[in-house]
């Protein structure tokens, strides 16, 4: 079973996953999607508010977050990091639980990247907002670090996050049960 997904001016055919006996939801995967990734990209830039620095979780929003920041001219963006890296110092973590990930799991960033976004006004970016957990992740090192979180965004809300006001998307994607139709 499929379902259809319109967004930013394309068409594709997301494959539903059984998340439990009662739940599926609809795989998007902008991985691989050079198409996809910078038409989503393009139309989130024109709802951005003014921001000096991206950021996303460690996950499918890299190569969102990437176009985001070279049609915007921006030279560096930021990831929140699964797992701490050889070559990061000081470092900033917290744990975050998501409705894709069965496991407990942990992002991380560095002083390097933390001194860059202190003062400044940071855009938190991801592909899909389901729970919101990755981004209060995400706001969370943000604020730790001294950043100043303006806005969240991503190209999909899912599920109930459709009716938060504080994040802005493209589109809305439905959560389904287990015999494929929508839950709403």
């Amino acid at each position: 079973m499929d379902y259809t997904l319109h967004v930013a001016g394309l068409q594709r055919q997301l494959p539903l996953c059984r998340v439990n006996d009662d739940l599926s939801i609809a795989a998007f995967v902008i991985f691989g999607d050079v198409e996809l990734t910078v038409a989503c990209a393009r139309e989130l830039l024109k709802k951005a508010p003014e921001h000096d620095v991206l950021i996303t979780a460690e996950s499918k929003g890299i190569p969102l977050v990437y176009e985001m920041a070279r049609q915007h001219g921006e030279n560096r963006y930021l990831i929140a990091r699964k797992a701490p890296k050889l070559y990061m110092r000081n470092i900033f973590s917290t744990e975050v639980t998501s409705i894709t990930t069965a496991n407990r799991q942990m992002l991380h960033i560095d002083q390097n990247d933390a001194d860059f976004m202190r003062g400044k006004k940071v855009l938190i970016v991801d592909d899909v907002i389901s729970t919101g957990e990755s981004l209060k992740a995400v706001e969370k090192l943000v604020s730790e670090a001294g950043g100043q979180v303006i806005g969240k965004m991503a190209i999909l809300a899912e599920g109930p996050a459709k009716n938060r006001d504080d994040i802005i998307y493209l589109e809305r994607l439905p959560l389904f049960k287990a015999d494929g139709t929508e839950i709403e």
